[in-house]
């Protein structure tokens, strides 16, 4: 009989020398080697996973890195594509005032030729005076007659008259009544309207009103008369205010370093509406000022007329309305 086939490990004793035999059988090593490849695949195993999940990891990241630069791609393609629909607005309101011009000087024109012709010719039977007036039409005269003794009297034709309103024109007069024909403050025009560079960040962009510059806390007046629809903070234009001049016509002062109107109020042309600021994204002290045209950006220039000085020596304002 074979005997059973077995280790045999001596330990030396450092004290007297002797030496202890310890017999170790070979199960026992076969266990350990077992255990020692079990626990390398273990390793390993542990070891390719963390290298997957580092690989995961990292490919999650490029494709967030990926969606974030699409993301911020897709917001600045929004906003080209915001400033071109403002700039074919502004373009397609310039085309409507030009063709509304157009069609004034031909409606000129027309009254000229009727009035010269209605001066020559006989006039006829049908147009003869008569007493025959019935009690309707006498009431319908009279309220007319008052109604237009009442524009007179409040000055609305003085005012569209100042704001470039020629005496012939046949259209809606009181739209020029309260149009903001008034430079909300004097002082140079920085930045005009269109297409510029933006002083933030240097690129193209549509810019939807005029800089004008200014010292810190200059005063800035209402352009016309009108209704106050915003007195608030924003993060781009800052403290604005915003002014309702009827006729789907609104104007917007921007950057302001105070507010001296509350929403829902009624100011008239040259009263101070505000004061010269550097609040919002603005790099110095300056007003940026809109006009809005059924919330369409038209060019203010095309509306300005006259200065608050100008407005005073004419008698057009009183220091107690203007908000001093």
């Amino acid at each position: 009989m074979l005997p059973k086939r077995h280790y045999v490990l001596f330990v030396a004793r450092n004290d007297d020398g002797g030496i202890m035999k310890i017999s170790l059988p070979l199960y026992y090593v076969y266990g350990f080697l077992g255990a020692a490849l079990v626990g390398a695949f273990t390793i390993v195993g542990l070891v390719g996973s963390y290298t997957r999940m580092l690989l995961k990891t990292e490919e999650f990241n490029q494709l967030r890195q990926e969606n974030w630069s699409l993301r911020k791609n897709y917001r600045q393609v929004v906003e080209v594509a915001h400033d071109r629909d403002v700039q074919a607005a502004s373009l397609g309101a310039l085309a409507s005032e030009v063709t509304a011009l157009y069609g004034l000087g031909r409606n000129k024109v027309a009254s000229v030729g009727a009035r010269s012709s209605s001066s020559t010719a006989p006039t006829p039977a049908a147009l003869t005076i008569t007493d025959n007036v019935s009690q309707q039409d006498a009431m319908l005269f009279i309220a007319q007659f008052r109604a237009l003794r009442s524009e007179a009297l409040s000055g609305q034709v003085t005012r569209a008259l100042e704001g470039g309103l020629s005496p012939s024109f046949v259209g809606d007069w009181k739209e020029f009544a309260n149009a903001p024909t008034l430079w909300p403050l004097e002082g140079r025009i920085t930045s005009g309207f269109g297409v510029r560079l933006d002083p933030m960040n240097g690129e193209g962009t549509f810019h939807t009103g005029i800089d004008i510059a200014a010292p810190y806390g200059s005063p800035v007046r209402a352009g016309g008369d009108g209704e106050v629809t915003a007195a608030q903070l924003g993060s781009g234009y800052g403290q604005s205010v915003e002014l309702d001049h009827g006729h789907n016509m609104m104007t917007l002062y921007a950057h302001l370093s105070a507010i001296a109107v509350l929403p829902g109020q009624h100011v008239i042309r040259g009263q101070v509406i505000g004061y010269v600021g550097q609040s919002g994204r603005a790099t110095g002290p300056h007003l940026h000022y809109e006009v809005r045209v059924n919330d369409i950006p038209v060019n203010p220039l095309a509306y300005l007329r006259t200065t608050y000085e100008k407005l005073w020596s004419k008698g057009g304002g009183t220091p107690t309305a203007s908000g001093d």
